[in-house]
């Protein structure tokens, strides 16, 4: 049994869903081992969960739900838990985003988070957070549920061609993160662009943005430094940004070429999947 420390539900998510979940288990007259065993993880992995060690994986809160009949409780829970793992200076951002009818943005280096593959989201994402890496990554794919909504926002995305040609995390992490971008283009409601290296200067030139826009509320520009993040809904900064990326649109390939780029980068620079089968497409 893992040692238990007394806490204060209200000192964040992660400590709140700590508390119930030993407050539900201990209802039940459950230990932690007997609760492992129902959802099928170790009683010491529930007791780090319970005393906020360890952050709980919406997979975990869905077993406990199952096991306690929470009716849903800690699946709900578990969202904010993992927002809350998200920089402080980046919630407020994702708030914003999962409320968004229509996503454009444009990238200079990586490929979007709400379209980054795991193993892609892990390797960007280690550099800087090792120490507490699967919660981040975690964060990073919560993020991206939003996207499996029955109407999810309308994305469009104007990606620069180095974002395809870098290599994040080598060759098969690069090639199955390209055949995911592939894959989303088979999604009414999303678009990819690719900015070819032929384009030369262009109006993204100052770095990544985002431009978020609502059902009844005001658009929003995002975008990021070094170690922050800017917000704003001034009606100037917002009809500038339109425009830039009206141009960063023209200037990109079509929807239709942007595939076969990312198709030919893919299978010349990242090569074969291991095995004897064909290239992921």
């Amino acid at each position: 049994m893992y040692q238990m420390r007394n806490l204060d539900p209200s000192a964040s998510p992660l400590d709140y869903y700590g508390a119930e979940l030993r407050r539900r288990r201990e209802a039940t007259g459950m230990n932690q081992a007997q609760l492992g065993s129902c959802i099928f993880v170790t009683g010491s992995l529930v007791g780090q969960i319970e005393t906020a060690k360890k952050v709980p994986t919406r997979d975990f809160s869905e077993r406990v739900d199952a096991a306690l009949g929470t009716d849903g409780m800690f699946s709900r829970l578990v969202g904010l838990v993992l927002r809350s793992q998200l920089p402080h200076w980046f919630q407020a951002y994702a708030e914003m985003e999962a409320k968004a009818a229509y996503i454009s943005t444009y990238q200079a280096q990586l490929v979007y988070g709400l379209l980054q593959t795991e193993d892609y989201a892990r390797a960007v994402l280690g550099i800087e957070n090792p120490d507490k890496l699967d919660e981040v990554v975690a964060a990073r794919m919560e993020r991206q549920r939003i996207l499996e909504r029955t109407e999810p926002p309308a994305l469009w995305v104007v990606l620069d061609e180095a974002a395809l040609r870098r290599e994040i995390g080598g060759r098969e992490v690069m090639r199955h993160q390209l055949a995911h971008l592939l894959g989303v283009l088979d999604r009414p409601w999303a678009n990819i662009q690719v900015l070819p290296d032929s384009v030369g200067q262009h109006a993204g030139m100052m770095g990544s943005f985002t431009v978020l826009r609502f059902d009844g509320d005001p658009d929003v520009f995002y975008a990021e430094s070094y170690d922050g993040g800017h917000m704003t809904a001034d009606p100037q900064v917002i009809k500038e940004r339109s425009v830039g990326y009206a141009h960063l649109q023209a200037a990109a390939l079509s929807p239709r070429d942007s595939a076969a780029l990312i198709t030919r980068v893919m299978e010349e620079r990242y090569g074969q999947p291991e095995g004897d089968g064909p290239a992921v497409a």
